[in-house]
């Protein structure tokens, strides 16, 4: 559910290195935009901005990306943050997340991405998944995943491992913490206290009910949504469905 149909084909190579660091970037300027510039009080600004070094983004880059979003300075950004509901191919509930700097540019240029869908209303389908947040973290050692999501305040946890985030080493204990919106700090600050490694922290979307489909089914939703994920101003896409 949620965001898994791409985990597996996140590798750093499928993207080129520009898009990539845009990518990137784009997250340091929203999370510091939404949470302040300080990465000890914004769990999303550290996890994003470990992100972009392990993807060997300069300093410089990302000290610009935190006063862009911050407002700091000359370096300032008017993102409007946009939600786009519709259905991928075999009636796949989607909610596509953008951040963008002129929305009369990037709403057509959905739209015509869903092409192969069904673009919706506003409204038309966030009735069906549940509005979360979302810690994704790894630890090296062995670790007791409930008692872990107990200790930090989560709702539900899952394992995780490097096929469903390549942020995960292959040799380590990975988990997908969900909490409410409100409890994501909490959460992943407890989590770093406690020797995990935190790669996500941020608002979500879980499907109530995912979808079943073939793997052939599968594969041809994961490429449409994967179009949708490459446009530059899409920041996430979520969908509902299981198979593949």
């Amino acid at each position: 559910m949620g965001r898994q149909w791409l985990q597996a084909k996140r590798e750093v190579a499928h993207l080129k290195k520009g898009q990539i660091v845009s990518k990137l970037v784009k997250e340091i300027i929203v999370a510091a935009k939404l949470g302040g510039p300080d990465p000890d009080g914004n769990a999303r600004l550290a996890a994003a901005v470990e992100k972009a070094r392990k993807a060997s983004v300069t300093r410089d880059v990302i000290e610009r990306g935190i006063k862009k979003g911050a407002g700091i300075g000359d370096e300032k950004t008017a993102l409007q943050h946009v939600l786009f509901e519709g259905y991928a191919p075999h009636k796949v509930p989607v909610i596509v997340e953008v951040f963008t700097d002129n929305q009369n540019r990037t709403a057509p240029e959905i739209r015509f991405l869903f092409k192969g869908g069904q673009l919706g209303a506003p409204g038309s389908n966030k009735f069906l998944f549940s509005h979360v947040g979302l810690v994704e973290a790894f630890v090296s050692a062995p670790a007791d995943l409930e008692e872990a999501a107990i200790e930090a305040g989560a709702n539900e946890v899952e394992a995780l491992d490097h096929s469903r985030n390549d942020s995960i080493p292959e040799e380590a204990v990975g988990a997908r913490f969900i909490t409410e919106r409100t409890a994501i700090h909490a959460a992943s600050t407890w989590l770093r206290e406690h020797g995990w490694t935190v790669v996500t922290s941020e608002p979500g979307y879980i499907a109530n009910k995912p979808v079943e489909l073939t793997p052939e089914q599968a594969s041809e939703t994961g490429e449409f949504l994967q179009t949708l994920e490459d446009h530059d101003d899409v920041h996430r896409v979520w969908a509902a469905f299981d198979g593949g």
